[in-house]
């Protein structure tokens, strides 16, 4: 569980970086960075670091490992070979960055990622983090004509945006849909089902052949509550999402979120979820399905490199859009949520501010991002940027996203207020999968949850456009 909001309101000293890049200028709003390093801005050096300071990067080891953060260490140490860089890795980021943020002790660059992140709605609205806009306005690497944000995939800004300030850089791209085994789907000659109707016609006859049709997380439920989302969305158009992160009245109540539920209840109600997997972490389920204990996983593409050291060389991972409801659906079949995941932030107290904005400009170039994709198979938030060898899940991704096009969306509530998600809504889909609620009750408990949040005042809010 993250740090709550109440938990942050004894972070000492939490100042704010406001402002954009000028000249000598600091990069604060009401506070201004001269304890930060300082150096020349100038047209090599657009951020102002200071050649010779230290950098300090902390990484949330989880599906992507840290070993391609030590590659972006070392393209970041070519460009200044006098600054020391430390490196550290945990998969227990609150735990270990909360009593420095307390301190006011806090590394240069944390990818504030997984299970035990830190609530990114206290560290915001206690001022803890850097406003990110001159790197967005910075020249890349690549093109000093191009501005960074003019790089970035659809979405990434508006979702690392809170209060008009872009706070968090999600650098990974993660495209959710419903993943399969290319191989076994053509040896049993089935095809991917793209109405709801055909997804269950398939599914009993996978059941027959003697393999789950689904398998899920039971711990971490809210895996599933993905593609009952993006089915919402794509039944009653996007409207639908942007109520839920607005925490509008009865906006999880939507006809086009229970119908979803409902669709989705299908599974557990038929006996067509892997028995078990309520007791299942994602690790667990993964590799039930790596296994072929089961047909459908619902997941985002960091899948792949998550499951690589257990998944058959054979096994072809493929991804497709959760299948459409009904002949009305406001979003094609194609449509998908694509989001960004790994958030990355420069605190607001980095004693080498300058140097952590820089080092995610080192991140966001060609070179960074292609480096990222080749090691992990994974999508980062730079748009073209590819992998020199790609696997078959991210070659799955990549056409999945072409399909697409533009009708790719995602929702921020579980940015906004993590809390409703993790613990809410992750056990609501527990409960529905398991079959001790059904579909409206699962609407029902999740709007309860929302409306909680929206009433307490000790949580700030966001309005989402």
């Amino acid at each position: 569980m993250g740090l709550t909001r109440r938990g942050l309101m004894t972070v000492a000293g939490a100042g704010t970086v406001g402002g954009t890049l000028l000249g000598g200028c600091a990069m604060g709003g009401g506070n201004d960075d001269s304890d930060s390093a300082e150096g020349d801005v100038n047209t090599a050096n657009p951020l102002g670091v200071k050649e010779d300071a230290p950098l300090e990067v902390v990484i949330f080891n989880g599906g992507f490992g840290e070993e391609y953060a030590k590659a972006h260490e070392a393209m970041y140490k070519e460009r200044y070979p006098k600054a020391e860089i430390k490196h550290s890795a945990t998969q227990k980021i609150q735990e270990a960055m909360q009593p420095r943020f307390v301190a006011g002790d806090v590394p240069d660059v944390l990818n504030n990622s997984g299970g035990f992140q830190i609530d990114f709605n206290g560290l915001v609205s206690q001022g803890s983090l850097a406003d990110l806009g001159p790197l967005l306005d910075a020249p890349t690497l690549d093109d000093p004509k191009v501005k960074v944000r003019d790089t970035l995939q659809p979405g990434i800004v508006e979702m690392g945006t809170y209060d008009g300030r872009f706070l968090s850089l999600n650098y990974a791209y993660s495209a959710y849909g419903i993943w399969y085994s290319a191989k076994l789907f053509a040896d049993k000659g089935w095809q991917y089902p793209r109405t709801w109707d055909a997804m269950i016609a398939l599914c009993k006859q996978i059941k027959a052949a003697g393999i789950a049709p689904w398998t899920y997380p039971g711990v971490h439920a809210r895996y599933m509550s993905w593609p009952i989302l993006a089915a919402a969305g794509k039944l009653g158009g996007l409207d639908v999402l942007k109520a839920i992160d607005n925490l509008e009245p009865n906006a999880w109540k939507h006809e086009a979120v229970r119908t979803a539920a409902d669709a989705f209840y299908q599974l557990a109600a038929d006996g067509l979820v892997q028995p078990g997997a309520e007791g299942m972490d994602h690790i667990q389920a993964q590799t039930e399905w790596s296994r072929g204990k089961a047909a459908f996983y619902s997941s985002g593409s960091w899948l792949e490199n998550e499951q690589k050291a257990v998944t058959p060389p054979d096994f072809r991972m493929a991804v497709s859009p959760v299948p459409s409801l009904s002949t009305g659906d406001r979003l094609p079949f194609e449509a998908i949520r694509g989001a960004g995941s790994e958030p990355f932030v420069v605190p607001a107290k980095a004693k080498n501010l300058r140097g952590g904005l820089e080092y995610l400009r080192v991140m966001l170039s060609k070179r960074g991002a292609s480096d990222f994709t080749t090691r992990v198979n994974s999508l980062t938030s730079v748009r073209g940027a590819t992998s020199s060898t790609p696997a078959p899940g991210l070659t799955s991704v990549t056409k999945l996203l072409d399909a697409a096009g533009t009708n790719t969306f995602t929702w921020l509530y579980n940015s906004y207020y993590r809390k409703l998600e993790r613990e809410f809504v992750n056990a609501a889909c527990a409960d529905m999968f398991a079959k001790r609620i059904n579909a409206q009750q699962f609407v029902d408990r999740c709007q309860q949850a929302a409306d909680e949040i929206a009433r307490d005042s000790s949580v700030k809010k966001y309005k989402r456009a």
